[in-house]
């Protein structure tokens, strides 16, 4: 059925159009933002370290021997297979930077502490000659067509969701400037203004732990979150029980143990955790390929597991939930395939009953500002990492604008897209060719 205009608002409409700078705004926004092609030019990786530095890319990273022990007494005193790779006191990060034809730029993050060279390399050979050409409103199939491209192949996880992850979050920040609205609204909105955070606490003993969480409660946080038998000498519940002691009626602990125990040795241990009033979760208790090995752990336990900064796609989620295997999951943004896998993955969850905590160990502003849009965007988030990476090197002074955070919130985004645009000068400080 065809609307005709009245013959005055024919004419009000004709009179606009032919006015100058209302023209010129008038034909902005529907030519310009949101109706316009969004057609791909290029795709480029972008490296970052800080401190930057000037050693080769093998030397930062750093593994205990082959044949390391994990030092305990009797039985415990076995081969490691839990520590990961560190990386000599540096930040790195593989930034994804899209542009279009029509000149605008889109931001995202790959999860890359290791071997960013890796993920550029990935970007730049496979998935950039995807894209160029696309139009990159097509955020959701685009994604199909990458994670397709070596699907068949045996590529389902790491560098490969990470890079596809990078590119992800770069198409919806995209989208988001070009329809001029912040992430969550195309996302289909927001529960809430600002998603709750929890922060790191360190010290070598129970009485400079116990301070140190003290001092962050004392900030504004409710959460905090240590190690359990992720080093040498952080073996000792004790040191778990002052932190409890110490945040009791005021805060809760979280506890990370890094798939450090087996199945027998994390009984064991959950007990003593059971007896503590105020754990919040205990995350990563055994490695990440004993799905069965949770279902029957959480099975045990009173203390909430929590599972998921190791896993990249739906699938490997779909698993856990099945079995039953956790209470929280803590998926990664820019290592679980993005905003779009993720969001997938948070539903997912909510389907089973489990609660979502974005996971943020590393990276930069604008990881940890997609995590807030997530974060906000599902019904089941409960917390989120990077309580204080604002304050770190690759946080606000990175970025055109700062983002807003307070201890133990982060406040949602306002700006379009993932409203995290990088100075690109400050970038180049520390941009690694």
């Amino acid at each position: 059925m065809r609307t005709e205009i009245e013959p005055q608002g024919r004419r009000s409409f004709v009179s606009v159009l032919a006015g100058g700078a209302a023209h010129v705004a008038l034909r902005g926004r529907l030519f310009a933002t949101g109706n316009g092609p969004l057609t791909i030019r290029s795709v480029e990786p972008v490296v970052v370290r800080t401190p930057r530095g000037e050693k080769p890319p093998e030397w930062y990273l750093e593994m205990p021997p082959v044949g390391h022990e994990t030092g305990g007494t009797g039985l415990w005193n076995r081969l490691d297979h839990a520590s990961p790779s560190r990386f000599r006191g540096v930040t790195q990060a593989t930034l994804v930077k899209i542009v279009t034809e029509g000149g605008l730029i889109g931001w995202g993050e790959c999860h890359a502490p290791a071997a960013p060279r890796v993920h550029a390399m990935v970007i730049n050979d496979l998935l950039a000659p995807i894209l160029e050409g696309q139009d990159a409103r097509q955020v959701e199939p685009l994604w199909e067509r990458l994670y397709s491209s070596q699907r068949m192949r045996g590529y389902a996880t790491g560098f490969y969701t990470e890079a596809i992850a990078g590119i992800d979050l770069a198409l919806w920040d995209l989208l988001g400037k070009y329809l001029d609205q912040p992430l969550y609204r195309i996302l289909g909105g927001k529960y809430r203004d600002s998603v709750p955070t929890y922060s790191g606490i360190g010290g070598s003993t129970p009485e400079t732990l116990a301070e140190s969480a003290r001092q962050r409660l004392e900030e504004g946080f409710t959460a905090v979150k240590m190690g359990l038998s992720k080093g040498p000498g952080t073996a000792s519940l004790e040191r778990v029980e002052a932190v409890s002691e110490a945040v009791e009626g005021t805060g809760q602990v979280l506890v990370d143990s890094l798939g450090a125990y087996k199945l027998h040795e994390a009984r064991a241990v959950g007990a003593r955790l059971d007896a503590l009033p105020n754990v919040g979760w205990w995350e990563d208790a055994l490695l990440p390929e004993d799905v069965r090995g949770y279902q029957e752990l959480r099975a045990s336990l009173k203390t909430p597991v929590c599972v998921g900064e190791t896993l990249s796609n739906r699938y490997q989620f779909r698993d856990l939930f099945a079995a039953r295997g956790a209470d929280i999951i803590n998926p990664d943004l820019c290592r679980a395939g993005g905003i779009s896998e993720c969001r997938r993955i948070g539903i997912l969850a909510d389907l089973h009953g489990v609660l979502f905590s974005p996971h943020i160990s590393t990276g930069t502003a604008l990881y940890w500002a997609a995590s807030v849009h997530l974060g906000a965007h599902l019904p089941n988030t409960v917390i989120m990492e990077g309580g204080t990476l604002l304050e770190r090197p690759f946080g606000n002074q990175l970025l055109r604008e700062p983002l807003e955070a307070r201890p133990g919130h982060a406040v949602v985004p306002k700006g379009p897209g993932i409203g995290a645009e990088f100075d690109e000068g400050a970038l180049a400080r520390y941009t690694v060719h």
